[in-house]
């Protein structure tokens, strides 16, 4: 009878056992899919392009044209990501990365519209603001803060999300693409001068052009004249440039890999409450190359 029963008790927590490292491999496979899912996530990137995206916003106040579909045209370069929205009117006037009370402060870096055309599917058009977002991530939420005519922040959410590879969006006139961008071409050793556009930040600040290029054992450097001399350095693929502030401007000599890719840094400008780093892209025309007088 013991032998009986010891037998029972046996086959009793033989089961148990069983079930509990049945229910911790469960457990484990379910953890490690998780943690496969989030690092999948995080390692994915666009490719340097123009895409069509969503741009999604907590207010019917704030979106896009009605004549976008909701869509925003979406730039990535070098890894940066920038999307341009076209408003409904002229009404707002400013966007801030942020929310509306970091907006108000001295000193924000705010976004600046540009004059958009739209072109409606009654075959009207109408001249309204735009602005260009700059995107931390794709399908994340973020603040973006408004500011009308009437001189006040308000606080939103904003989200890009599902990018397909395009050139345009609904409500662009068909033939306004992106430009082309011409192959770089090969200079000898030299000193030239090149039509230079700043893209990136507020829009307020600015840089000379032409800018002046040296090249030297087939090595580019340009000398970048920002529009003030607030900028106390600059950092170009992980190496501080130092600023030279003769004209009474912060100018950087800075390495270029090709003309024709641009120039991606990040200048700490001082005009603010604190000094602040904001992100920048030079593009260069190597159509307009020409020998330095």
């Amino acid at each position: 009878m013991k032998k009986k029963i010891l037998a029972i008790l046996a086959a009793a927590l033989l089961a148990v056992s069983m079930t509990a490292c049945g229910n911790t491999a469960s457990s484990s496979d379910g953890e490690t899919k998780t943690e496969t899912t989030a690092s999948s996530e995080s390692k994915s990137t666009l490719s340097d392009g123009t895409y069509s995206v969503d741009f999604t916003t907590d207010s019917t106040m704030f979106k896009v044209n009605e004549a976008n579909e909701g869509k925003g045209l979406l730039t990535v370069k070098n890894g940066a990501m920038t999307v341009h929205i076209s408003l409904p009117s002229e009404n707002i006037v400013n966007l801030f990365v942020g929310t509306a009370e970091d907006a108000a402060k001295d000193g924000a870096d705010l976004l600046q519209p540009t004059v958009d055309t739209v072109y409606y599917s009654d075959g009207t058009s109408e001249e309204v603001n735009g602005f260009d977002v700059p995107v931390a991530k794709v399908g994340e939420e973020f603040d973006l803060a408004i500011i009308g005519t009437k001189g006040k922040w308000y606080d939103h959410k904003v989200k890009v999300e599902n990018p397909v590879e395009a050139d345009t969006i609904p409500g662009r006139d068909p033939s306004a693409g992106e430009p082309d961008h011409t192959a770089d071409i090969d200079l000898s050793d030299g000193e030239y001068t090149v039509a230079a556009t700043l893209n990136g930040g507020s829009g307020r600040a600015s840089i000379t052009s032409p800018a002046k290029i040296h090249v030297k054992d087939g090595k580019i450097t340009a000398d970048i004249e920002f529009s003030s001399d607030k900028y106390d350095y600059a950092i170009v693929g992980g190496t501080k440039y130092e600023p030279d502030l003769s004209s009474g401007k912060s100018m950087f000599t800075l390495p270029v890999e090709a003309l024709d890719k641009g120039l991606v840094l990040t200048a700490d400008t001082t005009a603010m409450s604190e000094p602040h780093e904001i992100d920048y892209v030079i593009e260069f025309d190597p159509s307009t190359v020409t020998d330095a007088k």
